[in-house]
């Protein structure tokens, strides 16, 4: 139990840096240009759907859904809490500093960044037949293939 717990800070941290990345570019590098700062701000959503791709894409092979699941929904809420409530802080900015709108969009378009990722990578791997349920699937028709038929008797 502890290494979940521990996985799961780590994937929250990892998402987490990815944004104080993203804004420390933006401070440091483009203060004052909006294109340039939602350039970066849509490579960030990218690269967070990617890790999130990536590690249901791994996850998904050898775990159940109900436990992949809410492993990636728990890190993804302590992120979500840390990037909108935190991240503005490091930079010097008041989270609801732009008003209760953009903070709600700006929660609301990582939320649609994560669940992007997940679901690209579970759809992958779900294609593929990679994923836990068709692996488990695919081993009881293989266990009743090699089974012989018993005749009946009457």
């Amino acid at each position: 139990m502890k290494d979940r717990w521990r996985t799961l800070g780590v994937l929250a941290a990892a998402l987490f840096a990815v944004n104080v990345a993203a804004r420390v570019v933006v401070r440091l590098g483009f203060d004052g240009n909006d294109t340039a700062a939602d350039r970066v701000s849509l490579a960030m959503f990218l690269v967070i759907g990617a890790i999130l791709a990536g590690l249901v894409f791994r996850w998904g092979q050898d775990r159940p859904v109900a436990r992949w699941g809410a492993d990636v929904a728990a890190a993804v809420g302590v992120a979500l809490l840390l990037t909108v409530l935190v991240g503005p802080l490091l930079v010097g900015q008041n989270p609801f500093g732009g008003g209760v709108d953009t903070f709600l969009a700006q929660a609301g378009l990582y939320l649609v960044a994560t669940a992007a990722g997940v679901l690209v990578g579970y759809l992958t791997l779900t294609a593929l037949g990679r994923d836990h349920r068709s692996r488990l699937l695919k081993r009881y028709a293989e266990i009743k293939r090699a089974k012989p038929r018993r005749p009946i008797r009457r």
